[in-house]
């Protein structure tokens, strides 16, 4: 069965949306209006490319020799916004004996989202604030389907990673930090903690966009806090990954 869907582009050989080298697939359309989101011409659900899901799955046969090793990647946006057809993406890998990863805010509620979370093989579950006030003023939404989107990852015991933006003033927070490792130790199902430090290199999109950037004037992590932050994670006996602040250029249109 082949489903449509709205693709905002791809990437052919990712290498920071889970493990190994990926043909990563950024969907259209996301709820979340994060202060620091690099791609927010990705937010809009009517706009991107509408494919069929059988022409995304013979794009992706072509590339198969060199992701072999590693899988493929759903990201967005916000790919929960468009189940049915993530859903049909992910069983029809599984078909190919391809690795499949969901990358998600969890920002949809946990009952449209579970198919879906089941047929990953792993989830990169990105919590922008352990604090709900905080998330609200970070991304325009709390974080409750975040959290029950994470509890439902541990009771079915899906490889998790998490990952967390480290924004200076906000989420880079000794306390706030020390309180998200505390939380996030009791998950059996957490295999990572990836921490990317906060970066503006999507700065021109929205000036391109003719949105206002209120992060203007945040300033990027200092090494020593970073540091400091790794730390906090690994005390609580969680394997950290620091990522390095990596602009995507790479990407294209599918269709």
């Amino acid at each position: 069965m082949s489903v449509q869907g709205r693709i905002h582009s791809v990437e052919s050989f990712g290498t920071l949306d889970g493990p190994g080298l990926r043909y990563v697939v950024f969907l259209q359309g996301c709820s979340l209006r994060c202060r620091y989101c690099h791609n927010p011409d990705s937010w809009s659900t009517d706009k991107g490319t509408l494919v069929e899901s059988e022409t995304l799955i013979q794009e992706i046969r072509s590339y198969r020799n060199f992701i072999k090793d590693g899988g493929v990647t759903i990201s967005g946006g916000e790919p929960l916004k468009q189940p049915q057809f993530t859903l049909e993406i992910l069983n029809q890998l599984k078909k190919e004996g391809l690795h499949t990863a969901l990358d998600t805010a969890g920002s949809v509620p946990i009952s449209l989202s579970k198919p879906v979370l089941e047929s990953a093989d792993l989830v990169l579950l990105d919590i922008k604030s352990l604090d709900n006030k905080q998330c609200f003023s970070l991304t325009g939404m709390g974080n409750e389907n975040t959290l029950a989107t994470l509890a439902y990852l541990q009771a079915c015991k899906k490889r998790t990673w998490i990952r967390h933006v480290l924004v200076p003033g906000w989420t880079l927070h000794t306390k706030r930090l020390t309180e998200l490792a505390s939380f996030l130790k009791n998950f059996s199902c957490i295999e990572l903690v990836e921490l990317l430090p906060y970066h503006s290199m999507g700065q021109y999109k929205w000036e391109q966009l003719k949105l206002e950037y209120s992060f203007k004037d945040v300033p990027e992590p200092k090494e020593s806090e970073l540091v400091e932050a790794r730390g906090i994670f690994e005390k609580q006996g969680l394997q950290v990954l620091m990522t390095k602040n990596i602009q995507r250029e790479s990407s294209s249109k599918v269709g």
